[in-house]
């Protein structure tokens, strides 16, 4: 697959997490398809766009705990919420309430070498869950969703040390698509 660009400071440090998103989205989704994505336009959402799909955004600052309404309307093929569901304090009720058919989401996993990401400074920056694959599973399940594909990935960083040197071989991020259940 050709290289995504965007001109991105942010972009820049998550490209090979977008190019990764870009990739399972193409192996789980036709193109063309109406998305909505939660939360805010990103660049991830542009190039999703440029994929060839529809993509709404929630708004930014939402509060996705206490504001879901936007995923009851009818009318999306997909929901998709990449890096957004550790940031809620209860993701079950929002996954619950989807109406689209199809979910595609990403998490990043708990690593038990590392705490749980945490900016003092924003409280739309904190994860709230950092999950374990078996905790996704189930949520999802009680949810209403079958998962019919899922992948992890590593997260290297190129530094010294025995944390950059775990995260060659510990997943950090999971992908997950799924259908809801008939």
């Amino acid at each position: 697959m050709k290289s995504i660009e965007v001109n991105s400071d942010y972009h820049g440090k998550h490209q090979r997490r977008f190019q990764r998103t870009i990739e399972f989205i193409h192996e789980c989704l036709p193109k063309q398809l109406s998305i909505l994505d939660l939360g805010p336009n990103n660049p991830l959402s542009e190039l999703i766009r440029q994929q060839g799909h529809r993509v709404e955004n929630t708004a930014n600052q939402q509060d996705l705990d206490l504001d879901f309404h936007q995923v009851e309307k009818d009318g999306y093929e997909v929901v998709t919420a990449f890096e957004i569901l550790e940031h809620l304090v209860s993701p079950f009720p929002l996954l619950k309430a989807i109406r689209a058919p199809k979910l595609i989401l990403s998490v990043p996993l708990n690593l038990w070498f590392a705490e749980a990401y945490w900016n003092p400074n924003d409280p739309y920056d904190c994860h709230y869950h950092e999950f374990e694959p078996k905790q996704l599973r189930m949520l999802l399940n009680k949810a209403g969703w079958t998962i019919l594909k899922e992948k992890q990935y590593t997260n290297p960083e190129f530094a010294l040390g025995i944390r950059p040197i775990l995260r060659y071989f510990t997943p950090r991020h999971m992908f997950v698509y799924c259908e809801r259940k008939t």
